[in-house]
């Protein structure tokens, strides 16, 4: 099933995210390999170009690694794992608080909607 990409953002930017989702999550543990670019490219429903741009960028930031004739591996890197996932944590908490705010809630109320909605 192709994964839920929209318009909203350029492609190769919104499978970076659901790769670091993937990672974060535990789908992919710290020295899993990942499937190659053509598999990868027809579970996300995009053109190979796109998946290698993608897989590129997080070369680049060291999350995934590749070993020549192998293929690509996620890092073995606990802390940068928890980093990204802190990190990843924080943009959903600004952008939920961000939507909150726009609704009318002040802090101390979302908080205390936050704190109901988790004894439900």
């Amino acid at each position: 099933m192709p994964w839920n990409l929209n318009s909203g953002s350029p492609i190769f930017v919104q499978i970076i995210e659901h790769l670091q989702i993937d990672i974060v999550s535990g789908k992919y543990k710290p020295g899993d390999k990942l499937p190659s670019v053509r598999d990868l490219a027809g579970e996300a429903g995009v053109n190979p170009n796109t998946m290698q741009k993608a897989l590129s960028d997080l070369e680049s930031t060291g999350l995934v690694h590749s070993e020549r004739t192998s293929g690509r591996f996620i890092t073995e890197d606990d802390n940068m794992i928890k980093n990204l996932r802190k990190s990843l944590v924080d943009v959903q908490i600004e952008k939920f608080f961000k939507s909150m705010e726009k609704l009318g809630f002040t802090g101390e109320e979302i908080l205390e909607l936050v704190k109901e909605y988790s004894q439900k």
